[in-house]
């Protein structure tokens, strides 16, 4: 009896195993995956120089956090079965509002002001998008270069400097122990994101609206005005994310935020999130967004140039876009 126990275990074992890999869908979890996959890499390649530190890492949240908070709005424009790249240009010029005003009214004037330029952008973008019927793609790139050319040219290419110190601890610069501010801003928005995404009904009507619009009409949900609350709540997370650069940095310039559409995009396809809208993850955002820090990280550590990461980067966005396409 004990000499054909083991061969009874191995097959139920190998059964177990099997079916753990069928219930796995790699194109929603392989994203966790890869993060272990590459963590463990250059954990063993670059752990000599740093890579470990407890300094690194918190690094490596702080520098994923912005982006992170991009792509918690972009998760719910894309779960629509939309597009938005305007976010980056959108945190410059709320960088530079917020400046002027706080240099001009203030430190409430200016988180007011800030936000302010989100409504604005998302209200223009939203109807646009959704009572005007003209393509997300095509209103976002426009957007895209207003929002950086006003930003550009009301302050004549010039930073903006903030020396309020409140807004400076507040908005990037502070921490709550070992913890940065910037972290916490991001984990705020990823539980909101997350919870709303799967619990409330808003989340739900915005996956039926990507899976399906004539559907989700006929079903009693106005399309129109998810896809208005979409690009309104993906400008308003960008004003934060502008807000977050400006106080990290201590000033706004037209320049933040600069490319971080593109990043903000990778991270929520690379989290599971369905290009063709109907299916997305905010906590896999987060994971995208944090590969995406980690991969920059382990680059810079390991002594290649800028230029050299921008192609590694252009390679991901491909790879998580073919990722992304149904079987």
């Amino acid at each position: 009896m004990s000499a054909g126990a083991p061969t009874a275990v191995a097959p139920a074992r190998d059964g177990a195993v099997h079916g753990l890999l069928s219930r796995l869908d790699w194109r929603r979890d392989i994203i966790y995956v890869g993060f272990v996959v590459v963590f463990l890499v250059f954990a063993v390649l670059l752990g000599d120089q740093g890579f470990l530190s407890t300094t690194n890492l918190l690094n490596i949240l702080r520098q994923s956090a912005i982006v992170t908070i991009m792509a918690v709005g972009m998760t719910f424009v894309i779960g629509c079965a939309e597009i938005d790249l305007s976010v980056g240009s959108i945190a410059g010029l709320t960088s530079i509002t917020t400046a002027m005003a706080i240099a001009s009214f203030g430190l409430v004037p200016g988180v007011v002001a800030g936000l302010a330029v989100g409504a604005l952008v998302g209200a223009i973008n939203g109807s646009l998008v959704a009572f005007v019927r003209i393509p997300s793609f095509l209103v976002t790139l426009a957007m895209l270069g207003i929002a950086a050319g006003v930003a550009q040219w009301v302050t004549d290419s010039a930073p903006q400097p903030i020396l309020n110190t409140t807004f400076n601890t507040i908005f990037g610069s502070g921490s709550i122990g070992p913890i940065p501010g910037l972290v916490l801003w991001s984990a705020f928005a990823v539980a909101i994101g997350a919870v709303v995404l799967r619990k409330a009904r808003f989340g739900r009507q915005v996956l039926a609206t990507g899976a399906n619009r004539t559907a989700a009409e006929y079903s009693g949900i106005n399309a129109r005005a998810i896809k208005f609350r979409v690009m309104m709540l993906s400008a308003m997370a960008a004003s934060l994310a502008g807000m977050l650069y400006a106080g990290r940095l201590h000033s706004g310039r037209f320049q933040w935020g600069a490319g971080d559409e593109l990043n903000a995009i990778a991270a929520v396809i690379l989290g599971g999130t369905a290009l063709a809208g109907g299916r997305g993850s905010v906590v896999g955002t987060l994971f995208g967004a944090l590969l995406m820090g980690l991969i920059n990280n382990g680059l810079i550590l390991a002594g290649l140039d800028s230029s050299q990461q921008q192609v590694i980067r252009g390679v991901i966005i491909v790879l998580a876009v073919a990722l992304a396409r149904n079987k």
